[in-house]
């Protein structure tokens, strides 16, 4: 019988499957190594696997013993599995960046999950690294992996990611792309293709806020590069002792936005539900497009399944809450679609100007258009109105019509938004709208703004 005798036997050899749509403006053959059908589903069951054997045959890990561990979420599920399998107890020590789906499963396979605050320096008591290192110190008969030192990360590549893409591509393969955060998959997999073809180019995805990429191009560990990010498992506020820097041959910066926005193509286009970091690849590839050409043989990997990311690069209003998404406007009415439940705030040429100033306050607005028998006669901008205050504190308890401008231009609900804004100048602060069904609203360069952002 063809039987495994356990989960850990089923790692490795993953599909190698040609992206077709998303890549049909790329020069040269794309394929992607799609590592979400390990049984952790992600790359890092391979190392995760790779650490646990060597701490045994070293004698660092002991029957009984608890496995400690600094994860963003997927070495902790690979390292859960083989704690299962190998009669180990995990704890996992992580940031509250990743996707609660991560913690849910690592608690599912009987770890214990503690989080720590993203927004601290990695020697600060209280990160993910300092936690886990002071569990292993504390905790009798236990073992801290420190994935991103622990060199048996990258051999775990070397002796198989590698080699899989290189038989998978008939040894054809002649860029590598993939994110780097532990450094462990680009620097195995890229050493070994390099001895099998040193002319093969490895780049890796970083991104905005991390070091990797001046570091490799100066040698400079820049601190003001540092700063939150939102992608996971890629870039780092550190330099992990399994990054081998001259096996790169370049980083490429990818911001959140389009790895998030690339992502959700990729599984629109390909089919193919993955995490954000692979966004962030694909997106090198477009990045640096005009490298390739149709000799080309580029194999992206793929870290991780799109289920760790549903609540959030997959759901719309984590998306939008962000700016990676924003609603498609086209036309006067889009830009209205905010506040066009709300009626518009309007005053008359013999409201004092104290009136007014309230109403600003209270509705936050700075423009109220001046109404007298159904037509609108004038328009009170705030920028003029604090001005006149400041020249002269009687305007309070002037009237309107002593200190109103002219009227706001009106434009039908259909006029292009490029139209719209080119009627917004220093002069003329917002426009009015009027709708089918005889409302008005206001338009203003906040609403042509937040529609192009």
């Amino acid at each position: 019988m063809k039987v495994y005798n356990n989960i850990l036997e089923t790692i490795g050899n993953t599909p190698m499957i040609k992206l077709n749509k998303i890549a049909d403006d790329i020069p040269g053959t794309i394929l992607a190594k799609v590592e979400y059908f390990n049984p952790g589903n992600s790359v890092k069951d391979r190392m995760a696997l790779k650490m646990i054997e060597e701490a045994e045959a070293s004698g660092k890990l002991k029957p009984g013993g608890t496995v400690i561990e600094c994860t963003s979420g997927n070495t902790g599920m690979g390292l859960a599995l083989a704690c299962i399998v190998r009669g180990y107890k995990l704890i996992c020590t992580s940031n509250d960046k990743q996707s609660k789906e991560k913690f849910d499963v690592l608690r599912a396979l009987g770890s214990e999950v503690v989080v720590c605050p993203t927004a601290v320096a990695p020697d600060h008591p209280d990160s993910y690294y300092s936690v886990a290192r002071r569990l292993s110190e504390e905790i009798p008969n236990s073992f801290w992996v420190n994935q991103y030192d622990n060199l048996a990360n990258r051999e775990a590549h070397y002796e198989q990611t590698g080699p899989e893409i290189w038989d998978q591509t008939e040894g054809k393969i002649t860029h590598f792309v993939v994110g780097v955060g532990t450094g462990g998959t680009i620097s195995g997999v890229g050493k070994y293709l390099k001895e099998k073809n040193p002319d093969i180019q490895i780049w890796g995805a970083d991104t905005y806020g991390s070091v990797f990429k001046k570091y490799h191009e100066t040698g400079v560990f820049d601190e003001t590069e540092i700063y939150p990010y939102i992608t996971e498992g890629i870039g780092e506020d550190i330099l992990p002792a399994n990054v081998d820097f001259d096996i790169i041959d370049h980083f490429e910066k990818v911001t959140d936005k389009d790895g998030a926005l690339v992502t959700r193509e990729l599984a629109r286009k390909e089919g193919l539900f993955l995490g954000n970091s692979a966004g962030s690849a694909f997106q090198v590839i477009r990045q640096m497009k005009d490298q390739l050409n149709e000799d080309s043989v580029v194999v992206v990997l793929f870290h991780d399944h799109g289920s760790r990311y549903v609540g959030k690069i997959y759901n719309d209003d984590w998306m939008k809450d962000r700016g990676f998404l924003t609603p498609e406007r086209k036309v006067a009415r889009d830009l209205i679609a905010d506040h066009i439940d709300k009626p518009l705030v309007t005053c008359t040429p013999g409201e004092l100007v104290s009136h007014v100033v309230g109403k600003m306050r209270q509705y936050n607005i700075s423009q109220v258009p001046v109404v007298a028998n159904g037509a609108f006669v004038g328009t009170v901008d705030e920028r003029v109105l604090v001005q006149k205050i400041c020249d002269s504190k009687d305007v309070i308890d002037a009237k309107i019509d002593s200190i109103m401008a002219g009227p706001l231009p009106m434009v039908d609900e259909k006029e292009p938004i490029n139209q719209v804004s080119a009627r917004l100048n220093q002069d003329t602060p917002a426009v009015l709208v009027k709708l089918a069904d005889g409302t008005h609203h206001i338009i203003t360069r906040q609403d042509v703004i937040s529609a192009m952002s």
